[in-house]
């Protein structure tokens, strides 16, 4: 199965922060012994560029991975907790590169070996997700298969479901325009019936009209008759 490119780059990421903290240090001890550090200097601005650019990456795979439901809410979660702690350091070793606020002395040891004088905290040192706190790389990307194989069922489950509501729906729309047809077939029938009904009474009245001239005619003809 290939690798989760997010944990690949992350992975990288962290390997590049590393170099760089072990190299502000060296800076440091260069600094101290009177040694030139611009080779030094230089080659930290660079890898704190590509450091920035690593970051940014992680942050458009993580919300391209959200926005397309390719891993749960929790893991997005998880996730951002790992980038922001990767902001953090990124930040910390920026000021560190800067000796902002801090002696050479202080950076290093709050970058290599956990203090935290004068108020700098370590960038190494973060609290964990209890869920995977513990493991190695290669059993939280495990765990992250896991739960994307999961999330896959679900969702062919629901596609499933979904397939057959549709399937229901375009039965019942059949039916429905079936009931239509004979509902229009009815309604041609009945003003079929009323046309004729209506031709038939207009029958009936002349008819009737011309019976009635009928009858009023009749008592005149013997009269006409008797004075011949």
């Amino acid at each position: 199965m290939a690798p989760d490119p997010w944990f690949s780059t992350y992975d990288s990421t962290c390997q590049i922060a590393q170099e760089i903290a072990e190299k502000i240090q060296q800076r440091n001890q260069y600094e101290r012994n009177g040694e030139n550090t611009t080779k030094l200097t230089v080659t930290i601005r660079a890898l704190l560029q590509k450091l920035k650019e690593k970051i940014a990456l992680l942050k458009d795979l993580l919300l391209r991975a959200v926005s397309t439901h390719q891993i749960t809410q929790l893991e997005g979660d998880r996730r951002q907790n790992l980038l922001d702690d990767l902001v953090t350091r990124e930040r910390l070793l920026l000021t560190s590169f800067k000796n902002e606020g801090a002696e050479p002395d202080v950076i290093r040891s709050s970058l290599m070996t956990g203090g935290a004088k004068r108020g700098v905290p370590n960038p190494w040192l973060f609290e964990e997700p209890e869920e995977t706190r513990g493991l190695g790389f290669d059993e939280i990307r495990e765990q992250q298969q896991k739960i994307i194989q999961e999330q896959d069922a679900g969702l062919d489950a629901l596609s499933s479901i979904i397939s057959r509501q549709k399937q229901m729906g375009q039965e019942i729309g059949n039916e429905l325009n079936e009931q239509n047809e004979i509902i229009d077939d009815l309604a041609n029938l009945v003003e079929n019936t009323d046309e004729k009904l209506r031709t038939e009474t207009r029958r009936v009245n002349l008819v009737d009209r011309k019976s009635t001239s009928c009858g009023l005619v009749d008592p005149i003809v013997p009269f006409l008759w008797h004075h011949l």
